[in-house]
């Protein structure tokens, strides 16, 4: 009886802890993984549980690194999250366990006014099964309350990670020492000398404590968030009064043109009647530069758009840049204009500023292209650089890729030799009268 009750513990619940655990990892990871996988889990597994010893730290540790590798190789995923999850998910299966053991060994006493033999293994079984369904139960719920938010960012990874691994370090220790090998029974094999009761408080705000760091990581990830959104909005605050600026200078110019054009028209006709057609003529060439002012260098067939590219463009020219621009948007279309100005506003003045640190004796260019096919448009700024350094991204590309992203499209970014390329892909369904408010 007791051989079989070994064995059942060891290799059948061994078994069952770490395919669990590989199927629940794969799910923090939004990964899957085959039925050839869960099969080579359980065979390392056999093999390592027959290796080392019962129990115990390298026990632990041997189960988070076949999670690791599991996640790293079978789920291709990075292996800062690979560790984090393995943690996470080993030590919500240990403290579990932990809860259900140190309850079990609250109750077992009630259990000896039954045959010791049939009552002690049904109680190991249904010990054994509430385990399981404990972790079940705080696996579905991590699951579905806490792993909503994107995959980890790699730079808060150590945040989480630290004291799930030092939870995880206490909690082994406590159990080792309380419920290691050597411990002191009495007659009924009852382990004497242990409080059971301050154990099971132990495991259990140990848990509450992991729910915690979970709860607050993503609250972290939520202010990530709302950062960069205010960030955005801070943006497109600037880039409205710049439009607003831009437009109410125009607007005077034309308003004064158009006040004047009939004393223009008056003066032309008075040279032509008194036969000075040389005056006419360089009187004309002078109007046609005025009205040049009042063009926009750039027509790309949305208004904002084009003011936009003005204000750039000829800030980029007045610096001795040249700058040429075949870019056409469609308009109107689902995709705001607030959102166009992020990205060409946030990408001209990278260019600019990247033809500003060139040498003088070098040649300074920025190029804006862009072009509809079907359902995508693609956006390309092509500038001069000094191709010295290693390129990072700073918060006007990261405002950028985050306004691809709001449109399901991506931002690239090409450097060859001293040659700058970013391209931006954005979606704009033509028939669907949905998608704007979805995106909205």
């Amino acid at each position: 009886m007791t051989a079989g009750i070994d064995f059942f513990s060891k290799y059948v619940m061994g078994n069952i802890q770490i395919l669990m655990g590989a199927y629940f990892l794969a799910r923090f990871l939004q990964k899957k993984m085959k039925l050839y996988v869960y099969f080579m889990f359980a065979v390392f597994w056999t093999v390592l549980i027959t290796v080392i010893p019962d129990g115990g730290i390298i026990e632990f540790l041997a189960y988070i690194l076949l999670l690791i590798a599991g996640g790293t190789f079978a789920c291709h995923t990075d292996w800062k999250s690979a560790v984090l999850y393995a943690a996470l998910t080993v030590e919500i299966m240990q403290l579990c366990f932990g809860i259900v053991n140190s309850l079990s060994s609250i109750l077992y006493p009630w259990m000896l006014l039954f045959d010791r033999k049939i009552a002690g293994t049904a109680f190991m079984l249904l010990a054994s099964m509430a385990s399981l369904l404990l972790t079940v139960f705080c696996y579905c719920t991590v699951q579905r309350y806490f792993m909503h938010f994107e995959i980890m960012k790699k730079q808060y990874v150590l945040v989480i990670l630290t004291p799930i691994l030092m939870l995880f370090s206490v909690d082994e220790y406590i159990n080792s020492t309380v419920y290691g090998n050597v411990n002191i029974v009495n007659d009924h094999e009852i382990i004497i000398h242990t409080n059971h009761y301050q154990m099971f408080v132990i495991q259990f705000l140990g848990m509450a404590s992991l729910f915690c760091i979970l709860f607050a990581y993503e609250k972290l990830l939520q202010n990530f968030r709302l950062n960069t959104e205010l960030s955005l909005l801070e943006q497109e605050e600037h880039s409205l009064n710049q439009y607003v600026e831009e437009a109410k200078a125009r607007y005077e110019k034309t308003k004064s043109f158009r006040h004047d054009i009939k004393n223009h028209i008056t003066v032309v006709r008075e040279f032509l009647q008194n036969g000075k057609s040389e005056q006419a003529l360089n009187y004309l060439v002078d109007m046609e530069d005025i009205a040049e002012e009042l063009s926009f260098p750039c027509a790309t067939n949305n208004p904002v758009v084009d003011i936009l590219l003005g204000n750039k463009l000829g800030i980029a020219k007045s610096m001795k840049i040249d700058v040429c621009c075949l870019l056409h948007l469609p308009y109107p279309c689902f995709v705001r204009d607030i959102d166009f100005g992020i990205i060409l506003s946030n990408a001209l003045d990278n260019a600019i500023h990247a033809c500003i640190n060139i040498d003088n004796d070098a040649e300074k260019y920025i190029r804006v292209t862009g072009r509809v096919q079907g359902d995508f448009v693609l956006m390309e700024i092509e500038n001069s650089f000094d191709g010295k350094g290693v390129f990072k991204r700073g918060t006007g590309l990261s405002n950028i890729n985050r306004v691809a992203e709001k449109y399901h499209g991506t931002m690239s970014i090409k450097t060859q030799g001293t040659s700058f390329l970013l391209s931006i892909l954005l979606l704009i369904p033509q028939h669907s009268e949905n998608i704007s408010r979805q995106i909205g």
